[in-house]
């Protein structure tokens, strides 16, 4: 199953990279050097994001971004 799960309140990392359109790796560094702009909740080794932070930030970019 390739769908994003929305049942829930947090989003993994690989989650974010899909939506966010850069690879699993790439972030994971930003996770780790605190880099994403949204925060990042570690949860002992794991690292989730707020679904919400995560669904404003792609909002705002589609409402001030350009096309081009």
């Amino acid at each position: 199953m390739n769908a994003l799960r929305t049942d829930t309140l947090t989003m993994t990392i690989k989650e974010v990279a899909r939506v966010l359109g850069i690879s699993r790796g790439l972030a994971y560094e930003l996770a780790r050097r605190d880099a994403l702009p949204v925060p990042v909740i570690k949860l002992g080794r794991r690292m989730v994001l707020s679904r919400k932070a995560v669904e404003a930030l792609l909002k705002a970019g589609k409402q001030g971004g350009s096309n081009g």
